[in-house]
């Protein structure tokens, strides 16, 4: 380590230049050694970097079949029917991300970034091949009924999600489940365009204003099934139904002894927070059967927890359910329904294992197959009638359908950085030092000359620890500290033992868009959706915008601490922005997140595949909420704010061009307006369209012709 015993003789110039030899062995060609794949094996770093070499590092093929890919140009890519997209019809994300964020003048639409695109042909997919599976399932196993789904609503609750859900399942009597009365009345509405057979079913508690909305569905001819989550619900129904005059259809949530393990699995097992105990379930059935309305009960439903592992832990439960309902059925309920609930889950880290909340150990087709056999054995054993089999399969169904993407901001190393003007004069600082720290820097250059590296780790650390207490006492100088930091930074540096970890800045609210990584420690794919055809030579983690310690990704899938990724800066078209995206966040992400430090949700486009040249259309494009929304949001009036701001600004003689600053500040994003696509927001701030065109007019423009603040005035009344 010759550098370092060069500092003492070293004559001091103007300035701290420090020169480094770096005679200690260099960092591998990714610090912290190579990247593995998805198997567990060290990628082949010394071979010519490929998009085949991208795909194994972020597990693409894991997570991603069938729906997301590496095309050629190294950009993630959307295959938006599976297995059975053509190469032509492959969208890539890059494409999309340039179409929403250039501005109108140059064809785009104006958006802001963050974005999330949704991906209609995606879920059309999910659903068809849900359903697909069942049947086959059915008839492989010569069982007597069919499958008839449910979304529930609580996963997604936006608008046009929920529509093309009622409408891609209307040919399978695909229904809706509702948990509170807004979800309730959002499910009837959109169920007067599905199948009559659709199923409507009224999970959670319920008042009597509930039940008397389910029971007005029932009236208007939806096929609304009230599930009592509560023994004592069954008084409300009967008392309601008898007082509307309409004869209720009613489902049972049993409380199995079966229990999911998992995180996912707190609802389950005998002390779950829902359903009814054997007991309970055999005194609704009595209390029915007294009233002469045991021909009401139909519908037996359970829940084991969301993202059950295994298909042991499935056919276990289900098994257990399908007894219960028997049991029902022998009691003389008119029994046809059996509800499985959801938990079909997803593999988030794509190592397809049921070892934890982050994977399942089975796909579509083994799903379906064990929940037919389990309720066709049980079925058969005592003679009943094989039943309806319904699932409410919210994340499997909408997980993969929407892609959140945002950009890097920038880049900081977590170590800190020499400064350049430490070296030459660092033997002038250290006659400054008291003689203990002196003691320990004379130590370090022994132990560097004579090639003891742990030992000079060991002082240097000490050296570090004691110049930082005589800094708290007032006896050091800043200088001398930054010049002591620098140098045991660079001796960290070489010894191979800094922490090479960068923290990218990103463009994002991590309480808005990921609330569940935040709350319970939900893992999502997060992947560079460009330039993967290059190496990625940096270890890093994200930090989002907020002024919050908790806003930061430092856990990634496959149980790494740090994401791989580019230098930032690059040619691509978008101004040298760096994207990155967020898979598989398409379930309760958007009704979840809150408006910490008011950043609201991102912007949106609905993409669908289209003939053409980027073998995409964007049907619908919403721009983000603006600071005007996310103030109107926690109460605030934006327009009393912005007249008394302008009169504040009259009153100081701020001049004519504040009241525009002022519309802008409050009609624009809460997000940061980055380099890459500064030129389009300039050009068509908060701009969208609610249709096919790129051109169309929107109250969002806030045009230059006409004056700033009564358009944004005018934008806000409407």
């Amino acid at each position: 380590m010759p550098a370092l015993a060069c500092v003492d003789a070293a004559v001091p110039p103007p300035g701290y230049g420090f020169a480094w030899g770096g005679a200690l062995p260099a960092p591998g060609a990714f610090p912290g050694g190579a990247p593995t794949t998805a198997g567990g094996a060290t990628s082949d770093w010394t071979s010519p970097w490929s998009t085949d070499h991208s795909a194994a590092l972020y597990r693409i093929n894991g997570w991603g079949a069938p729906y997301f890919c590496v095309n050629a140009a190294g950009d993630i890519a959307v295959r938006p029917h599976g297995a059975a997209t053509l190469p032509h019809q492959e969208i890539d994300l890059m494409k999309v991300v340039k179409k929403a964020s250039d501005p109108k003048s140059a064809g785009g639409i104006g958006l802001r970034l963050p974005l999330l695109v949704r991906l209609p042909d995606v879920l059309k997919h999910r659903l068809q091949s849900l359903h697909a599976a069942f049947d086959f399932a059915i008839r492989s196993n010569g069982y007597g009924s069919r499958y008839q789904g449910v979304y529930p609503v609580k996963c997604n609750q936006d608008r046009y999600i929920v529509e093309d859900i009622v409408e891609f399942g209307s040919p399978f009597g695909f229904g809706l489940e509702a948990g509170s009365k807004a979800e309730l009345l959002l499910a009837m509405n959109c169920l007067t365009r599905a199948s009559p057979e659709a199923f409507l079913i009224c999970n959670g508690y319920k008042d009597e204003e509930y039940i008397a909305l389910a029971l007005v569905a029932r009236s208007m001819d939806l096929n609304t099934v009230i599930v009592l989550e509560q023994e004592e619900e069954l008084d409300t129904v009967v008392e309601t139904s008898h007082r509307l005059g309409v004869r209720p259809v009613i489902g049972l949530r049993a409380k199995l002894r079966t229990k999911h393990s998992g995180h996912f699995g707190s609802t389950s097992g005998e002390k779950g927070k829902f359903g009814l105990t054997t007991t309970q379930i055999l005194s609704v059935a009595q209390k029915l059967q007294r009233l002469e309305m045991l021909d009401c009960l139909q519908l037996l439903h359970f829940h084991i927890g969301s993202q059950i592992p295994s298909t042991t832990l499935l056919a276990d439960g289900v098994g257990e359910a399908a007894q219960i309902y028997c049991e029902l059925a022998r009691l003389g309920a008119a029994m046809r329904v059996i509800d499985i609930g959801g938990g079909l889950g997803i593999d988030y880290d794509g190592s397809h294992s049921c070892g934890s909340d982050m994977s399942v150990g089975y796909g579509l087709e083994e799903y379906a197959g064990a929940v037919v056999r389990a309720v066709m054995s049980a079925c058969d054993r005592k003679h009943v009638r094989h039943p309806i089999i319904c699932s409410e399969s919210g994340r499997a169904l909408v997980s993969h359908h929407s892609v959140l993407i945002f950009e890097a901001v920038s880049s900081s190393t977590t170590k800190a950085e020499p400064l350049p003007s430490i070296g030459s004069n660092l033997a002038y600082f250290l006659d400054e030092l008291a003689d203990d720290a002196r003691s320990d820097y004379h130590n370090l250059m022994a132990a560097a000359l004579d090639g003891e590296y742990e030992t000079c780790a060991l002082y240097a650390d000490q050296l570090k620890r004691r110049c930082i207490d005589h800094f708290k006492d007032g006896v050091l100088g800043l200088e001398h500290l930054a010049a002591v930091d620098g140098l045991c930074d660079l001796v960290s540096k070489e010894l191979g033992v800094a922490d090479p970890v960068k923290t990218y800045h990103v463009n994002l609210s991590l309480f808005t868009s990921m609330p569940d990584f935040w709350a319970i420690g939900q893992l999502f794919p997060i992947v560079p959706i460009h330039r993967l055809d290059q190496r990625p030579a940096i270890k890093g983690i994200l930090s989002d915008l907020t002024c919050d310690s908790d806003g930061k990704v430092d856990r990634f899938i496959g149980g790494q601490s740090s994401l791989p990724l580019h230098e930032l800066g690059g040619g691509d078209g978008l101004g040298g922005g760096y994207y990155l995206g967020m898979f598989l966040g398409g379930a309760y992400q958007e009704a979840l997140g809150g408006l910490h430090n008011l950043f609201g949700g991102p912007s949106v486009v609905r993409v669908s595949q289209a003939d053409g040249s980027h073998c995409f259309a964007v049907t619908l494009a919403v721009p983000g909420p603006s600071c005007a929304d996310v103030l109107r949001a926690m109460q605030h009036e934006p327009e009393v704010m912005f007249e008394a701001l302008k009169h504040r600004a009259a009153e100081c003689a701020a001049g004519d061009a504040v009241p525009r600053a002022l519309a802008l500040a409050f009609h624009s994003m809460p997000y940061l307006v980055c380099a890459a696509n500064a030129a389009g927001v300039s050009a068509s701030d908060g701009e969208g369209t609610d249709g096919m065109s790129s051109d169309s007019d929107g109250c969002a423009g806030c045009g230059e012709e006409e004056d700033e603040e009564w358009e944004f005035m005018r934008c806000l009344h409407v």
